[in-house]
């Protein structure tokens, strides 16, 4: 589905009393340390939501390690652990990171499905479901993403 980014805070819906995606997404950052998985479900939960909400003012690296997390974790098989260490790595070997621009693409799934599924194996599959829904909107920068997988990290 095409469409406008979600913004992290919406004015008209904190209005209207009803949660902004940061205040769901930091429901969702409770459940998903709390598991202590070795896993660690978490990191893919961050990524989807910063993927989500790249905008004009996202800093290239919140940006760009978002979408190699959600490249390694989709296409690669990596778990959020493995995620959090290459993380780690490109940190420390590079610090300036190209500009994404954002596509305009909204995901079919958003932090308020993942949180709308029973807590458990129902939740952490709509996590995992989220993270393909996400990457699949960034479609157009995946040659970009994968060249710095693979120059960064040698991910082949």
């Amino acid at each position: 589905m095409a469409g406008k980014p979600q913004s992290a805070s919406s004015s008209a819906s904190q209005h209207l009393g009803t949660p902004s995606d940061q205040e769901l997404f930091d429901e969702l950052c409770f459940y998903t340390l709390s598991l202590r998985d070795s896993e660690f479900l978490h990191q893919n939960a961050v990524d989807a939501f910063a993927a989500q909400h790249v905008n004009d003012d996202t800093k290239p690296i919140q940006a760009v390690f978002a979408l190699i997390g959600l490249y390694l974790t989709i296409e690669k098989g990596f778990s959020g652990r493995q995620v959090q260490r290459a993380h780690m790595r490109l940190a420390s070997q590079r610090k300036q990171w190209p500009k994404i621009v954002p596509n305009g693409r909204c995901a079919t799934l958003s932090v308020k499905d993942v949180l709308n599924a029973e807590p458990g194996a129902p939740r952490d599959q709509a996590i995992r479901q989220w993270c393909a829904a996400v990457w699949e909107t960034w479609e157009s920068q995946r040659g970009q993403i994968v060249k710095l997988a693979r120059e960064e990290l040698d991910v082949r």
